[in-house]
């Protein structure tokens, strides 16, 4: 592709050489160094666009009557405009460089590099802005170890872009800290919603619609066996036990977080079986909600229910290929999911 000027300058010359003067292929030589400015630096271009000046005034000996001053001054003007182009193209994507670098650095602040194993219990994150360009949206994640057990929180901020950004880092840094502080699950649910709330007094949403968040924390410990969650309006989680499917679906929902003041603080916890060699998989609504051709859903459950006992890392590796198959590449929402596994006693570590 980057050659693609030098092959088009080419052709033109040759059709220009090899044809009767009355086709004219040669007035096409402007079009090489348009085309160089979409793929080259400005120098190269200008220097494309000479070339094609000296070949049409060479072709200018061969045959005279080419109207070889129009298309000089054709080439020129062009090699002028191409030269502009390109430097405007290589400022933006200096540009877009630096935006992507700062992108990349919020999402190591907000979604964190985590280990892949906590003693036995194995974690695999996955994570797919909608908008690729932007790196980084609404949904987060996290993952610490604390003397209570695993603890995992995932959830998803009401908007996008950077204010939606800056209330998910702001839920995440409290996690990060009231998961080793506090004992209770619900206290640090409490301290989650405090903080969520405290950015959104700093930083108001726009509009008449409240900013407020979902979220889900599981506390596993280190020994498994159960699972405690405390849901607050997230999608519940899935659990498969060998081969069967079990939706844990919360007895008494939470409030979501910046909404405790308005319809109570009321949390609940609950509590299910957790086993060797069981999958469970935390997602965000984007991708239950991610729809085909034709607005069809993706049918989560069904497609958790039909996979088999696999790692945490092939298990998120399938469904990023079939989402991205069932959704023909287009992603309407943030993507965002956590798949744990207890191993068992007897397994032997992995390469």
């Amino acid at each position: 592709m980057r050659l693609s000027p030098v092959i088009l300058t080419v052709v033109i010359a040759s059709l220009a050489y090899n044809t009767p003067p009355e086709m004219a292929f040669s007035r096409l030589l402007p079009a090489a160094p348009a085309l160089a400015a979409a793929m080259w630096p400005v120098l190269p271009t200008v220097l494309l666009g000479t070339v094609c000046l000296g070949l049409m005034i060479g072709l200018s000996f061969v045959f005279p009557d080419l109207g070889t001053w129009w298309t000089a001054a054709g080439i020129i003007a062009v090699t002028v405009a191409a030269a502009y182009g390109s430097h405007v193209r290589l400022q933006r994507e200096r540009t877009l460089f630096q935006v992507r670098l700062v992108a990349d650095a919020a999402q190591q602040v907000v979604l964190s590099p985590m280990p892949r194993r906590f003693g036995r219990i194995e974690i695999e994150s996955l994570y797919l802005a909608a908008a690729a360009e932007a790196r980084i949206g609404g949904d987060f994640y996290e993952v610490v170890d604390t003397p209570y057990g695993v603890r995992l929180l995932i959830g998803d901020v009401r908007g996008k872009g950077l204010p939606a950004v800056g209330a998910a880092a702001a839920i995440v840094n409290a996690f990060r800290e009231a998961a080793y502080g506090e004992t209770d699950m619900v206290d640090v649910a409490r301290r989650l919603d405090a903080s969520s709330m405290r950015y959104n007094a700093a930083f108001p949403p726009e509009g008449p619609m409240e900013r407020f968040a979902t979220a889900l924390l599981v506390q596993i410990p280190h020994e498994g066996r159960r699972i405690d969650i405390l849901n607050c309006g997230h999608p519940p989680p899935l659990l498969l036990n060998h081969g069967t499917l079990r939706t844990l679906e919360s007895v008494t929902p939470s409030p979501l977080l910046s909404l405790a003041d308005l319809i109570g603080d009321q949390y609940s916890i609950d509590t299910f079986d957790f086993a060797p060699d069981d999958l469970l998989l935390l997602y965000t609504d984007g991708i239950a909600e991610a729809r085909a051709r034709d607005g069809e859903f993706f049918p989560l459950a069904a497609w958790m229910g039909g996979q088999p006992a696999t790692p945490p890392h092939e298990l998120l590796t399938a469904l990023h290929r079939d989402l991205l198959r069932y959704s023909r590449g287009r992603l309407d929402d943030d993507i965002a999911a956590l798949a744990v596994r207890l191993r068992g006693p007897q397994a032997t570590e992995s390469p």
